[in-house]
């Protein structure tokens, strides 16, 4: 069980840069964490399962095996979680621990997969496409902590990107104290301590399980790991019968595969965006399908070659059947896709899942409640059966009952590398001593207070508002810089300057981001649009 939320208040915890912390990912968010946490004097180790910083902008042509159709539960992740001793134990002191010269004692468990796909179970490719940019201007999107090369471009292709975290991490001593290769199968409190236990994967079978404790543990393993997969009348069994012509946009990895085809895209983000105007001029024929959400981005975006329908009700699949010497052969049919306004998508070639993913952080299972309704959690719940939000976070950061566990890189509809260099800062700062939570009572109130303004579910980490991202960045300076008062070395924490804001609001200006489909006409006849007609 988690701490209680009415035990002792936040100031009571007694940080202080004696301690040690852990940080899993090493993606921006926790390339940036422990950057700032050494600059404050603080024992670090970074657990990060793939063999490189980077994170979600590491590209690896690889793609992660199929998810369940439609998704898990929420606890269960992105990958099998392994059982206390299965791979052999070994405790490490947080001294052995602490450095990237750290090699796992090797262990061999019988009869495991000494397949190409190993690496690809242990620790599942990225969302990441060769074609993958910022959408952000990197004058924007940056850390306090390394600039950008000069003459960066405003719009930065992938490969700069993760060459920009793998300097910072380098640059900033982060490579040092990461364990590459190096898993988080659970974290849980054991009296005063964080207890890590870990796997690490060396070579292509050997595994070893590592216990470790830390006094306070950052999760910074980002959104993009669990696909939501959503129930849709048929794909279960549409993807069964063809497993091959449906995937999600976390398998994408270029528009070539899909030469010549009839596309539906689903889904009405970023991904699903990019992927259309990657299919241009390669498919034959591009569909979008989006629900009307708030978010969704505008029609205007997309391509002249795709075509933006209603939301999908239902799946299916025309088989074909021919002689063949006597014999009756079935082909590979159409796939059809009936829509809310009465319209029917047919002939698609392949259905791309664009829809999003799942909030899931397996190695706290303890903290999930797979069967409470977002609605219902309670004060010591992380994550509830929708998969949808973090409950119970102060500021999408520190974990309310027992705040010595904390998360960065949750808020999105952001500038993420600014933002999230921002909440590194403060989060550094905290544990480090120098600066102050509020009680519990008080963040427990403040948190509350959000729920009511902004409601349940994924819109609840949104910083899409007019001025919320500045004023959000606002709050984390005020809360660090409350207590200096000149007579101690410690500097103040600086907001955003005042050049980024007007630049941040004429980037906001410049965009629109919801454009509904068109309402279906009552008694309209069904048709069938197939997508091989000309029009």
């Amino acid at each position: 069980m988690a701490p209680s939320a009415t035990g002792p208040s936040a100031s009571e915890f007694g940080f202080s840069a004696a301690q040690t912390v852990a940080v899993i990912g090493a993606g921006i968010s926790g390339v940036s964490t422990a950057a700032h946490l050494l600059k404050q004097g603080l024992s670090v180790t970074v657990f990060e399962r793939s063999s490189v910083s980077g994170g979600v902008w590491h590209y690896d042509e690889r793609a992660s095996r199929d998810p369940q159709y439609p998704n898990n539960k929420p606890s269960l992740g992105d990958y099998s979680v392994s059982r206390p001793g299965e791979y052999g134990s070994t405790r490490y002191n947080q001294n052995i621990l602490n450095g990237n010269g750290v090699k796992a004692i090797n262990n061999i468990k019988d009869g495991f997969d000494d397949s190409p796909d190993t690496e690809v179970l242990f620790s599942p490719p990225g969302p990441c496409y060769a074609g993958l940019k910022t959408n952000v201007p990197s004058t924007l999107m940056f850390s306090s902590l390394t600039p950008w090369p000069e003459g960066t471009e405003p719009s930065v292709p992938q490969s700069q990107v993760e060459e920009y975290i793998r300097r910072i991490a380098k640059e900033h001593g982060v490579d040092d104290v990461t364990l590459f290769h190096t898993r988080v199968d659970e974290v849980r409190k054991t009296g005063a301590k964080w207890e890590i236990r870990s796997v690490s994967l060396e070579g292509a079978n050997h595994l070893v399980e590592q216990i470790s404790s830390f006094d306070m543990v950052v999760v910074a393993s980002g959104h993009y790991n669990m696909p939501r997969i959503p129930d849709i009348d048929g794909l279960k069994e549409l993807k069964a019968a063809y497993p091959g012509r449906v995937s999600h946009s976390k398998q994408y990895r270029d528009a070539r595969k899909y030469s010549g085809q009839n596309v539906l895209v689903v889904g009405a983000g970023v991904s699903a965006l990019d992927i259309c105007r990657e299919l241009d001029g390669v498919a034959n024929k591009t569909y979008q399908s989006v629900r009307g959400g708030m978010f969704d981005l505008s029609e205007t975006l997309l391509p002249s070659s795709a075509v933006r329908v209603g939301a999908v009700t239902g799946f299916g699949c025309l088989q074909h059947d021919r002689l063949d010497g006597g014999e009756v052969k079935s082909l590979r049919g159409a796939i059809y896709a009936p829509l809310a306004d009465g319209i029917v998508l047919a002939d698609i070639d392949h259905v791309l899942l664009a829809t999003g993913y799942i909030t899931s952080y397996p190695f706290l299972r303890h903290l999930h409640s797979d069967t409470t309704p977002t609605t219902d959690a309670g004060q010591d719940v992380l994550v509830t059966s929708e998969g949808d939000m973090a409950h119970n976070l102060y500021k999408d950061m520190f974990y309310i009952p027992d705040p010595t566990l904390s998360f960065v890189g949750i808020p999105y509809h952001v500038a993420t590398f600014s933002l999230f260099d921002f909440q590194a800062q403060a989060l550094a700062r905290i544990y480090a001593g120098k600066a102050h939570l509020p009680s519990q009572e008080e963040m427990r109130r403040e948190y509350e207070e959000r729920v009511r303004e902004k409601g349940y579910g994924r819109g609840f980490h949104s910083l899409y508002g007019a001025g919320q991202e500045v004023a959000y960045v606002q709050a984390l300076v005020e809360l660090v810089n409350r207590d200096i008062d000149g007579t101690t070395a410690v500097k103040p924490m600086l907001p955003h300057s005042e050049s980024w804001v007007r630049e941040y609001e004429a980037m906001r200006a410049s965009k629109k981001v919801t454009s509904f489909p068109r309402a279906p006409v009552p008694g309209e006849q069904v048709g069938i649009m197939s997508s091989r007609t000309t029009e």
